[in-house]
């Protein structure tokens, strides 16, 4: 792997930043001072230090986000509500990317990553990952929620069972293990209400973060890739 690709891949710096860097003398492979940005080093044993820090190999980034609203889960450059404005610069080179989608209007639980297989079979219907959406909705009766956990028959699809707890007519969690598009809100409408704020609070085992405020991110923490890692089985 080059030197500098290595660099931006620690997460502490961009392509270029590293570039420049290097040119400088700042980084030093397995005690030595390397300044061409394309040397070539072992990713899997190099020791490598920059500006005092060592540095570790990243070959995937987990990042989880807390969705505001107004913003899309896309990657095109031309979307200036797009979810990857909120990420620093250092993600640019690194082809991050939402894993699924949340409508426009949804907020909550964003997971953002490079690792495409993951991704993958997160998303894959055969692994039937589990979301929990918080929701407040035109009031239901109980004969609407077991409606809806029975699997509502839509124009193009019929939804799986799914589990929904109420804490009153107009609030309540509904977990589901597939994800078509505007899912949710179809299925409430096809039971003569509506959904008025929807929250993804957990995905694939993981919880929604009570730190992270709307707009903020951080990175996952070594237990919290593993169980994404699960459902690579």
């Amino acid at each position: 792997m080059r030197l500098d690709k290595f660099l931006a891949d620690s997460g502490y710096y961009t392509r270029s930043e590293a570039g420049r860097l290097i040119r400088r003398g700042g980084v030093a492979v397995n005690g030595t001072v390397v300044k061409d940005p394309s040397a070539k080093i072992d990713e899997n044993t190099a020791s490598v230090t920059a500006e005092g820090r060592t540095l570790g190999y990243m070959k995937f980034r987990w990042l989880m986000l807390n969705k505001p609203e107004d913003t899309t889960s896309t990657t095109e450059e031309g979307d200036s509500k797009s979810v990857m404005k909120l990420l620093p610069p250092e993600f640019s080179g690194r082809d991050m990317f939402p894993c699924g989608r949340l409508d426009i209007d949804t907020t909550g639980l964003l997971l953002i990553t490079d690792d495409g297989q993951t991704a993958h079979n997160l998303l894959s219907p055969k692994h039937h990952c589990e979301k929990t959406y918080r929701f407040t909705c035109l009031p239901v009766d109980e004969d609407a929620v077991a409606k809806l956990e029975g699997g509502i028959e839509l124009s193009d699809f019929t939804s799986r069972p799914c589990k929904v707890n109420m804490t009153d007519p107009e609030h309540g969690e509904i977990t589901v293990t597939e994800g078509k598009y505007h899912q949710i809100k179809r299925m409430f409408h096809a039971v003569g209400s509506e959904i008025l704020t929807l929250e993804r609070i957990t995905f694939a085992g993981l919880e929604l973060d009570p730190g992270l405020a709307r707009g903020e991110w951080r990175e996952l923490t070594d237990d919290e890739i593993a169980v994404l890692m699960k459902h690579n089985g």
